[in-house]
C-alpha cells in the first residue's frame, strides 16, 4: 500500500491505495469523481484526460502515487459555478453525442488553448485535429468537436 495525497479540484486528499493503482482509478473509484472515463486502458482514446499540475495528462497511464503531492483538476473542476467557457462551446457547437470522450476533449481542448495562447500561436483548424490526434470520438466525425474547440478558444480568450 502506498498513501497519496493531492490536491483534486481545488480539495486536499489523502488514502492509502494499492501501488498499482492508477490515477484514473483513484479519481473514479476512491474520490467517486467518475467524469474521468476509461476507454481503452491503453492510453489510446483520451477519455482519462485530467490535468496534473496544469498539463493534460492520460491518467490511465499513471499511477495514484505518481501524482502524489499534485494538483489534479478533473471535468467536475474547471469550472466554478457556471459551465466552463470550453464546456458551453461544446455545448453550442454540438461537439459531442454519447458524451462518452467530451470530458476527455473537453480537458485536452482547454490545455491546448492554454498553451496555444501562452506561446502567442495561432490555433488553427488543422492544429486542433493535431493535437486531437490522442483521443477518439466513435460518434460526431470530429467536425464539430474541431468547430467547438475554435469557439472555446476564443470564448477563453474573452473570459
Amino acid at each position: 500500500m502506498t498513501e497519496v495525497s493531492m490536491t483534486v479540484n481545488g480539495k486536499a486528499v489523502k488514502a492509502d491505495v494499492p501501488d498499482n493503482t492508477l490515477l484514473v482509478q483513484y479519481i473514479r473509484e476512491h474520490l467517486r469523481l467518475t467524469g474521468t472515463h476509461v476507454g481503452c486502458d491503453t492510453s489510446q482514446c483520451g477519455a482519462c484526460v485530467v490535468h496534473v499540475d496544469g498539463k493534460a495528462m492520460k491518467s490511465c497511464t499513471m499511477l495514484a502515487a505518481a501524482a502524489d503531492g499534485a494538483d489534479v483538476t478533473t471535468i467536475e473542476g474547471i469550472a466554478d459555478n457556471d459551465l466552463h467557457p470550453m464546456q458551453t462551446a461544446f455545448k453550442e457547437n454540438h461537439g459531442l453525442q454519447c458524451g462518452f470522450c467530451t470530458p476527455g476533449m473537453i480537458m485536452t481542448a482547454t490545455d491546448m488553448v492554454k498553451r496555444y495562447q501562452a506561446d502567442g500561436r495561432e490555433l488553427t483548424e488543422d492544429a486542433i485535429r493535431h493535437e486531437l490526434e490522442g483521443n477518439i470520438c466513435r460518434c460526431t466525425g470530429y467536425h464539430n468537436i474541431v468547430k467547438a474547440i475554435a469557439d472555446g478558444a476564443s470564448k477563453m480568450t474573452s473570459a
